[in-house]
């Protein structure tokens, strides 16, 4: 069996804020009504955590769960978890409606760092990233360019991505053009 890896092992930059993808990242859709007791009851089981509300992340220690839409949560953990999660919530759910699939490995994830995190993803993203309007914790699925990816914040310097694996290179090179040194616009302060 040949040994898994990340999209862009490694890869990094570091210009006005700092670029790096984040390596292999244990990612289960979880589909279903995520507003009935059976879900909400396997989430808090299976992840440790309760079910985010509308455009949120709930998170404890390396485990999150993001809400992707009215009947969609994406949890993440470490990579090598993930089978054991699927089969964590098809224990927990039998009998109800619902799926559960392991797309770690169709997913890349990057993270961006420094002061002006805001101001690069605000070149990229048709989101208000103000302080008032985007804060940590809350989640959103988007268009970064021309593709489908999604962010959360971290903490006030720390943003992270997650797209899908079949265009890594091309968000890498999204977020490191976005990072240039001499391209900041000073917006944000």
């Amino acid at each position: 069996m040949s040994e898994a890896v990340s999209a862009l092992p490694g890869a990094s930059y570091d210009g006005y804020v700092s670029v790096r993808e984040v390596g292999l990242q244990g990612m289960v859709t979880l589909r279903g009504d995520h507003a009935t007791a059976p879900i909400t009851s396997a989430v808090k089981k299976v992840a440790g955590v309760e079910v985010p509300e509308a455009w949120r992340m709930s998170a404890k220690g390396h485990i999150g769960v993001a809400w992707m839409s009215p009947d969609e949560l994406m949890v993440m953990g470490p990579y090598a978890d993930a089978p054991a999660t699927v089969a964590a919530f098809e224990k927990a759910l039998k009998g109800n409606h619902f799926l559960a699939v392991n797309v770690s490995d169709a997913r890349a994830v990057f993270e961006i760092s420094g002061a002006a995190v805001r101001e690069v993803m605000a070149k990229l993203v048709p989101v208000d990233m103000s302080t008032q309007a985007f804060v940590p914790g809350q989640f959103r699925r988007t268009r970064m360019a021309q593709v489908a990816a999604a962010f959360w914040m971290l903490d006030e310097e720390t943003i992270r991505i997650v797209c899908f694996r079949s265009v890594a290179e091309y968000v890498f090179g999204l977020l490191k053009d976005a990072a240039e040194p001499g391209s900041e616009v000073g917006f944000f302060g």
